[in-house]
């Protein structure tokens, strides 16, 4: 691919399983069609326009739309579409085989239609891609690439998504899914996952948020974003909420990191372990009672940051390929006995999720609780949700009481698709007893239940008023000042910040005559939260752990305001695009960086000019830092390597004899024996 453009393009890997998006009518019903969504998409300027010469590409303003109208490419005017790309599904492997158009994939699974399939399939087979065994059970092909038009991000840049469709054969319906098909999801996105800046999962809708909950758990320390999204009606269809649905969800993996296993649905991307589908017949078919969405997707694409999960641990992403299908959910009614209790837990069972009424109530006969009872002292672990889809189990009620006695664990506010598939997850790992799993059903791993609010900070559940608030401020502004003065060792001086001088200097009478409000506590903490991102760059660039921890500490109180987008830790500077993370890689801030991961800072994350903290860290020389960033699941992409930056410092540094260089970029992942040789 063209690499001149690189560090304005995101890549994201489209892993495509089958469900309803892919299906075409046919006289057995809706059936999926193989490679039937590539050319589609292909086909569609929104979701491939290569040249930049569709109306989408021109419509940023009228000048350009004039310009684009009379120009007659691809146009109203236009003879025919001879400039677009050649299709990578038709005329052959012609696609295939023009490497500029193609990027590598991997694959836990040999990669196109397997043979068996063949006869069925002959009017596909010539569109088949290479694939070669790489080593015992991974699979790579070079397959083709689609791009989006330009489309606006955070912070206002301007960028488009190159992206790849590793599609399934045979696609799936998803009634059919089961474990072993969440390993191989899991498993693909791992082997992938540092050649593309995020994920999308195309998926059937009614087993959807059974996925989207096993793989929360699964990608352990994720650092990029997952979306799982589907349709209720097929592409193929002319009224379809498939092209809205792919498009959202392939918009945020591209433009947003967000390092959470997401569902993007009808225009909301919610928590992928917090929904369930709520409708066979909407469009709006899933929802998230318990949690708010991460993103509402409207006239303007907006992030609750707020509730994003950081990733805090210095660990480097992995998939958990192992999950215990021993678990079963069942679920209370009226008159259910205690034999059908001991009959559903019996081996090999070893856990099970008990729907129980209202607020975690159940049946109080005696031979119902001592079954429960027998069964969790026999090493099976039951969690106790609701039946109800919104609300939480308590111990409010002595019915609730006795199966927590029994020795039931409450599971807090979690859905059922995701208190199994947690419990699928704990149950897998060999190291953990079952007292643990136990302890650590009630514990959020992945954000998949509320705590209550006996285990929540008063910090965070008590406001702060406006007092508060410019107290606050006045601290802000005494660090600006003492980080920004001159002379270090002169004391800053102190920043003073009230309402009584306000008041005293504007005029009384005015004031009687029209009455005016006071200042807000939304506007003072708005005018705080604008401060803290240009106080943490300033206290990072002096590699000033004071500011910083003020900065994070401000913020982990709940005094910084949500206009702070991804949080303290990963704002952005709006002329450079760095964050702070890019500023410490810089600088070789040690330090700071230790405190900004441990904050949540994404090591992943860009500049404007699409490179790296690590690509810095690693270009300055400053090796302590590249170790650290590499612990944390850092690695080069974008515009570092293929841009040739990262082959070019290579070059200068093998020219140079220079050992200690190279041994820095080996350690941050640069292929250096292979530049060596060119």
């Amino acid at each position: 691919m063209d690499v001149s453009r690189s560090s304005d393009e995101s890549k994201v890997l489209i892993i495509n399983t089958g469900g309803t998006i892919n299906m075409i009518f046919s006289q057995q019903g809706y059936v999926p069609e193989p490679y039937f969504l590539i050319e589609t998409l292909h086909s569609q300027h929104r979701f491939h326009d290569p040249l930049e010469e569709s109306l989408f590409s021109h419509s940023s303003s009228l000048e350009g739309y004039r310009r684009w109208s009379s120009s007659g490419r691809n146009t109203p005017i236009a003879s025919g579409l001879g400039s677009r790309e050649p299709s990578p599904s038709r005329g052959g492997t012609r696609g295939y085989s023009y490497q500029g158009l193609t990027l590598p994939v991997r694959s836990c699974r040999p990669i196109g239609i397997p043979e068996h399939l063949a006869p069925q399939t002959e009017n596909v087979l010539p569109r088949q891609p290479v694939c070669k065994k790489v080593s015992e059970d991974v699979y790579e092909a070079q397959l083709p690439t689609l791009v989006t038009p330009r489309s606006t991000g955070p912070g206002g840049n301007s960028k488009r998504i190159r992206y790849v469709i590793l599609e399934w054969h045979p696609m799936l319906d998803s009634s059919n899914i089961e474990i072993q098909d969440w390993i191989r999801i899991a498993t693909d996105i791992e082997l992938n996952y540092s050649n593309f800046d995020g994920f999308v999962i195309l998926h059937g809708t009614d087993t959807m948020s059974y996925t989207s909950s096993a793989l929360s758990f699964m990608l352990e320390d994720l650092g990029k974003t997952v979306v799982v999204t589907g349709a209720q009606i097929p592409m193929s269809q002319l009224r379809n909420d498939a092209v809205d649905n792919l498009l959202g969800a392939l918009v945020i993996a591209g433009h947003y990191i967000i390092p959470e296993c997401c569902l993007f649905f009808n225009h909301t991307l919610f928590r992928g372990n917090r929904c369930s589908k709520m409708s066979s017949y909407d469009l709006n078919a899933f929802s998230s009672l318990n949690f708010p969405p991460l993103v509402n997707v409207g006239i303007d694409i907006v992030v609750n940051w707020q509730n994003v999960i950081r990733q805090t641990s210095l660990r480097r992403f992995h998939s958990h390929k192992h999950m215990s299908p021993h678990v079963a959910t069942l679920r209370l009614f009226p008159g259910i006995t205690g034999a059908t209790i001991r009959a559903f837990v019996a081996p090999p069972t070893r856990g099970v999720v008990l729907e129980t009424f209202g607020a975690g109530n159940a049946p109080q006969r005696a031979d119902l609780v001592a079954a429960l009872k027998e069964a969790c002292d026999n090493g099976v672990v039951i969690v106790a949700i609701s039946q109800c889809a919104k609300g939480s189990v308590s111990d409010a009620y002595e019915t609730g009481r006795s199966l927590l006695q029994a020795g039931v664990v409450p599971g807090g506010d979690m859905t059922p698709e995701c208190a199994l598939t947690k419990l699928s997850y704990l149950l897998s790992k060999p190291e953990l007893s079952a007292a643990q799993v136990r302890s650590l059903i009630g514990t959020p791993l992945r954000g998949e239940l509320t705590l209550s609010e006996s285990k929540v900070p008063p910090s965070l559940s008590q406001p702060t008023g406006i007092d508060q608030s410019l107290d606050n401020i006045q601290g802000v502004l005494s660090q600006v000042v003492r980080l920004a003065s001159a002379s270090t060792t002169s004391r800053a001086p102190r920043i003073l910040v009230s309402q009584g001088g306000a008041d005293e200097a504007r005029d009384q009478a005015a004031d009687k005559a029209t009455a005016p409000w006071s200042w807000t506590a939304a506007e003072a903490a708005s005018t705080e939260s604008a401060l803290f991102p240009f106080l943490v760059h300033l206290a990072v660039s002096r590699d000033d752990t004071e500011g910083i921890a003020f900065c994070l500490a401000a913020e982990a109180k709940a005094e910084v305001g949500m206009a702070v987008g991804g949080g303290l830790a990963n704002c952005l500077d709006a002329a450079s695009g760095r964050a702070p993370l890019h500023i410490a890689a810089l600088n070789g801030a040690l330090k700071s960086a230790e405190m900004l991961l441990e904050a949540g800072a994404l090591v992943h994350v860009r500049d404007s000019l699409g490179h790296t903290p690590l690509y810095y860290a690693a270009r300055q020389g400053h090796e302590d830092l590249v170790d650290l960033l590499v612990k944390a699941g850092a690695n080069l992409g974008g515009a570092d390597v293929e841009g040739g930056f990262v082959g070019l410092a290579v070059r200068k540094a093998t020219h140079a004899r220079d050992e200690r260089a190279l041994r820095i970029w080996k350690k941050a992942g640069a292929d250096v024996v292979h530049v060596e040789c060119e």
